[in-house]
This record gives structure tokens, sequence and C-alpha cells, in this order.
């Protein structure tokens, strides 16, 4: 499977890394660890997430993050 991340998304890291970075220095990083954890995972679980607007919705364990992705055809 090939991941694809979105520029609005990439966006979207960014500013809750900084949210984050304000709370607890450190904390941001490791936010951003935590979500390319989860979004790795899609490489063993993409597909079986429930899907919300037309996209299947991962939600991060450790954080109040949802991933939005779709399954394509290679």
């Amino acid at each position: 499977m090939k991941i694809k991340i979105l520029e609005s998304a990439i966006e979207d890291l960014k500013r809750s890394h900084d949210f984050y970075e304000k709370l607890s220095k450190g904390l941001g990083s490791y936010f951003i660890d935590t979500l390319f954890s989860d979004i790795d995972s899609l490489q063993l679980y993409g597909g079986i997430h429930q899907k919300h607007f037309g996209y299947h919705r991962m939600l991060s364990k450790r954080f109040p993050t949802a991933i939005y992705y779709k399954v394509e055809e290679e």
C-alpha cells in the first residue's frame, strides 16, 4: 500500500505540533511520532476502519485526533 499525505494534512500536523509543544516541551515531537506511527500502521490495517463522510476514519489512541483516509485500487 502506498500512503500519500495531503499538503493540508501536513499543515494540520505542523499546527498541532506547535500547539502541543507550547503545552509542554517535547510533547509536540511526541505527537508527531505517535501520529506517524498510527499512519504507518495503515500498511497492515488500512481499510478496516468504519467510513465517515466517504473516508475511513482511524482514531489515534494517544491524542484526540482522527486520521481520515481512503483505499484505492493500485
